[in-house]
C-alpha cells in the first residue's frame, strides 16, 4: 500500500468519528429543556445549539478534521458531552 493511501484512510475515518462524535452532542442538546440548562448553572440551551450546530457546519464545509476551527468544535463537543450532558442527565433522573 502506498503511504498516502493509508493517510488518505486514516484521515476519513478520523472525519466520520468526528463528525458522529458532533451530530451525536448536538443532538443531545436539543433533546434537553433549556430550563434545565439554567438549572445546571451551564450556558443556555440556544448558546450549546448554536455551538454544536456550527461544529457540524464546519467540519462538513471545511472537510478537514485537523483544521483549527474543527478542533476548536470538537473540544466543545467533548465538553459538552464531558461537563453539561452529565449535569443535564442527572436532573432529569430526580
Amino acid at each position: 500500500m502506498d503511504v498516502f493511501q493509508v493517510e488518505g484512510t486514516i484521515m476519513l475515518v478520523v472525519f466520520f468519528v468526528l463528525l458522529a462524535i458532533k451530530i451525536y452532542a448536538f443532538g443531545s442538546a436539543l433533546l434537553f429543556s433549556g430550563e434545565s440548562y439554567s438549572a445546571a448553572n451551564k450556558l443556555t440551551k440556544p448558546a450549546w445549539c448554536i455551538i454544536l450546530g456550527l461544529g457540524v457546519a464546519v467540519q462538513l464545509i471545511f472537510q478537514s478534521p485537523l483544521g483549527i476551527l474543527s478542533i476548536a468544535f470538537t473540544i466543545a463537543a467533548f465538553v459538552y458531552l464531558a461537563d453539561v450532558r452529565p449535569a443535564l442527565a442527572n436532573l432529569t433522573r430526580r
